[in-house]
């Protein structure tokens, strides 16, 4: 055996209790604890700032008919609060997740004339909206 070298024979050697001296406290176990669980928040803005943030109900899913009614919400805001703005027209921009590219989520854009910009594909950028 080289010198300054320890051989580790038997598995006791190798774990936490190897070098605890007799009278030494245990190290402390922390309980584990349930999390919160995960929020999932639909935000909606423009250059002025933030339009609209839904939180979706706990154990519903983002489906397209969801989605859909978030268009109408986001719709009778925009007239509240963008009056001027909105007779020009809307530019929306999302991702291609399957509540947004679903046929019921593109008829409810075409019904409310909402114009699509394509979510430009391998950006780099994962929210592009410096635009």
């Amino acid at each position: 055996m080289k010198p300054g070298y320890i051989t580790m024979t038997r598995r006791q050697n190798n774990n936490q209790w190897s070098g605890r001296h007799s009278g030494s406290p245990r190290p402390q176990k922390f309980q584990v604890q349930k999390s919160a669980g995960k929020i999932f928040a639909s935000i909606f803005w423009d250059q002025e700032g933030i339009l609209l943030i839904d939180y979706l109900p706990k154990d519903q899913t983002l489906n397209a008919e969801y989605y859909s009614s978030l268009l109408v919400q986001l719709k009778d805001i925009l007239k509240e609060k963008r009056r001027g703005n909105f007779t020009k027209g809307v530019l929306f921009l999302h991702d291609n997740a399957p509540a947004h590219r679903a046929l019921a989520t593109q008829k409810k854009l075409a019904y409310l004339n909402y114009q699509c910009i394509d979510h430009p594909h391998y950006s780099p950028d994962l929210a592009p909206s410096d635009y």
